[in-house]
């Protein structure tokens, strides 16, 4: 008998990509999307080869039970919808409510279902640090420190991970749950919408970065994160949580690959990564709204280290490098309007 696998928020980023991929291994297909009658925003995924296995349903991650009705026939949850922003008008509203409420939803509606055997979460490398402090982080490590003030975004990732583990224990599912944990996801998009993380090499060449700061980012092709997915899906040793990050590139290293491809804007070009610029763009950074402003004082001047050892042994991923993943983002992007030449 076909197995079938619900993929929550399946129209996004990293949902789209695992989508494809489980159609490609001959997965029946439930994903939920806030319209499925919206041609502009789902279009694309009817377009996959193997589409005849996917059935689109409507769900809201602000619905009480937004996915109970969906699980009794699945063997597997896939669950990626979550709000991914760096900066809101309200942190709990906008931010920790809808991630806390749609991962507990989700766990909820496995939890009624018999046949329901794995939850996949995609949680982040913000629910392991708040920001980087020279130690090398493992699956071992939580992020202790971020609030609502401090690195929000941060903060609603950890707390709605944390729901979920704390859900599995406190009621004994009958399901296990696989969390991956993502640094920043680039890569090829499937649709014309722009990611959060994507929208970075955008910001970059429309002149939102005045100066090359100190930033450094760990970073992982969105092919990689789907198949980390899948795999922690199917791999009967999967087990907890696992890092999935490729390797690290900063803001120099970015704007001279853009700029290498012929990318036209703004790029920047004067150089404030120093100790004395990276000190002034700190107290700039109080200027910024709120988020933006906590994550440059928390970010400038460090560098994330990681063991991804975890991931690769087993679950078997490999990854592809870094520079070959912003390439390829950066021609996407080209592609798709997004930047010019």
């Amino acid at each position: 008998m076909q197995e079938r696998v619900l993929v929550t928020g399946a129209n996004g980023f990293i949902a789209s990509h695992i989508t494809k991929l489980l159609l490609e291994e001959d997965f029946a297909v439930r994903g939920t999307v806030r319209n499925p009658l919206k041609v502009d925003t789902i279009g694309f995924l009817k377009a996959l080869p193997g589409a005849s296995n996917l059935e689109l349903v409507s769900a809201d991650l602000n619905d009480a039970g937004a996915f109970s009705n969906y699980t009794e026939d699945v063997d597997y949850v896939i669950h990626t919808a979550s709000p991914f922003v760096i900066d809101v008008e309200d942190v709990d509203r906008d931010l920790v409510q809808p991630a806390v409420r749609g991962t507990l939803s989700a766990l909820e509606a496995a939890a009624k279902s018999s046949r329901v055997k794995r939850v996949i979460l995609t949680s982040s490398m913000a629910a392991i640090t708040d920001a980087p402090d020279g130690r090398v982080l493992t699956e071992a490590d939580w992020n202790e420190k971020s609030s609502v003030t401090r690195n929000p975004y941060y903060y609603s990732k950890t707390q709605a991970e944390r729901a979920a583990w704390a859900f599995t224990k406190r009621d004994k599912t009958g399901f296990d749950l696989v969390v991956i944990n993502p640094f920043m996801v680039a890569g090829p998009s499937l649709s014309t919408g722009v990611s959060t993380s994507n929208q970075l090499f955008i910001d970059i060449a429309n002149g939102q970065y005045p100066a090359l700061m100190a930033l450094n980012w760990g970073f992982v092709d969105v092919r990689e994160v789907a198949e980390a997915h899948v795999r922690a899906m199917k791999a009967s040793n999967a087990k907890g949580r696992y890092i999935c990050s490729a390797g690290n590139m900063d803001m120099h290293q970015i704007t001279d690959i853009m700029r290498s491809v012929g990318v036209r804007g703004k790029l920047p070009s004067f150089d404030m990564s120093g100790s004395v610029g990276t000190a002034t763009m700190k107290l700039l950074s109080h200027f910024q709204p709120s988020g933006i402003g906590s994550y440059l004082r928390t970010h400038l001047g460090s560098v994330p280290l990681f063991d991804n050892s975890k991931i690769r042994r087993d679950l078997g991923v490999e990854f592809r490098d870094v520079e070959e993943t912003i390439y390829d983002t950066v021609h996407d992007l080209i592609e798709w309007g997004h930047l010019s030449t």
